[in-house]
């Protein structure tokens, strides 16, 4: 995991507040991803005080829901990445 990929400005930016991971969290990050191939999830304090997940278990969720490959966890940002699909 590269450090420098939760420096870089140009990721886009999804934040996951008190409403958590519903369907509409899910196409943003679903639609991020597939416009740009990568995508930092925030997880704002009312997401961990409300479902208690820790960034690593919600890196696993998002992950899994999507489709996604999980790039790294620093403090409570997630980097995904565009799963590369085989042949």
């Amino acid at each position: 995991m590269s450090s420098s990929v939760f420096q870089r400005k140009d990721i886009p930016v999804v934040n996951i507040g008190k409403k958590g991971l519903d369907e509409a969290v899910l196409e943003e990050i679903k639609n991020v991803l597939k416009a740009r191939g990568i995508v930092k999830v925030k997880l704002l304090k009312n997401f961990r005080e409300a479902y208690g997940l820790s960034p690593e278990e919600a890196a696993v969720v998002l992950s899994q829901r999507l489709s996604a490959e999980i790039v790294g966890v620093r403090g409570f940002v997630i980097v995904l990445k565009k799963a590369i699909r085989e042949h």
